[in-house]
């Protein structure tokens, strides 16, 4: 449901049949799912999406592709955060079982990173789990050649609901990347990092100068507020890239 975003980039719409390779605890709520290439091309822009559900069943729903397409081509997997219910599925459309096959139609999309990036900072806004794309960005974008300065403000309802925390935590250990976090409910659970929703105060550490170029993906009630927020300190619309989630 992409509001803003970069311009449409064209791919090849392909069909394919692949296998469940992995399916490992992301959050209470979300499972990561690697499926198998089988040594099938697969070629998307960081950011874009695919459709899956249960091999010849009718039924299919979109999930942004999680890795960043060095990491595909690494390791002949796609990457996909699953939102489960109680049960630890998705719903009818999909069974998560390893070995299982599933029908994948992509990519899908124009919330992407653009292939000519001149912009020198860079910051992800991600609330929940739209993550998803904006790991896919962020990996792709660590990759690339000159370096540029990459930030993570990632917003989630408690601390178990972090996707990936200790994947960010270890590349911002490393220099890659700054990672920021804040929560927005009560919780139980031990947490000493900030609380509330993301304000201006959150966002001044990542953005250094105007010329940030900010991609935006989470619920709507926040990529409502990040376009203001962020043009009020001085980051150009234009700059803005934002997908609802």
């Amino acid at each position: 449901m992409s509001r803003v975003s970069g311009p449409a980039i064209a791919y090849r719409l392909v069909t394919l049949t692949l296998r469940i390779r992995d399916v490992a605890p992301a959050t209470p709520r979300a499972r990561l799912v690697r499926l198998d290439l089988g040594g099938h091309a697969f070629d998307y822009a960081a950011g874009q999406a695919v459709l899956v559900g249960n091999h010849g069943g009718d039924a299919k729903r979109p999930y942004s592709i999680a890795s960043a397409p060095e990491d595909v081509r690494r390791d002949g997997a796609i990457e996909l955060l699953v939102g489960v219910r109680e049960s630890g599925e998705p719903g009818d459309h999909l069974t998560l079982r390893v070995g299982a096959e599933v029908d994948v139609e992509g990519p899908l999309g124009s919330f992407t990173f653009p292939p000519d990036v001149s912009a020198p900072n860079l910051v992800f806004i991600a609330g929940g789990t739209g993550i998803a794309p904006l790991r896919a960005m962020l990996r792709h974008a660590i990759a690339l050649q000159p370096p540029r300065r990459v930030g993570l403000l990632y917003s989630a309802r408690t601390p178990d609901e972090f996707a990936f925390a200790d994947e960010f935590r270890a590349l911002a250990a490393q220099g890659a990347m700054e990672f920021r976090q804040t929560i927005t409910r009560e919780t139980t659970l031990d947490w000493s990092g900030r609380r509330g929703r993301i304000d201006r105060e959150a966002l001044r550490p990542l953005v250094h100068a105007a010329d940030t170029l900010c991609f935006i993906c989470g619920p709507r009630a926040l990529v409502d507020d990040m376009p203001r927020l962020l043009q009020e300190m001085g980051v150009p619309a234009q700059n803005v890239r934002i997908e609802e989630w």
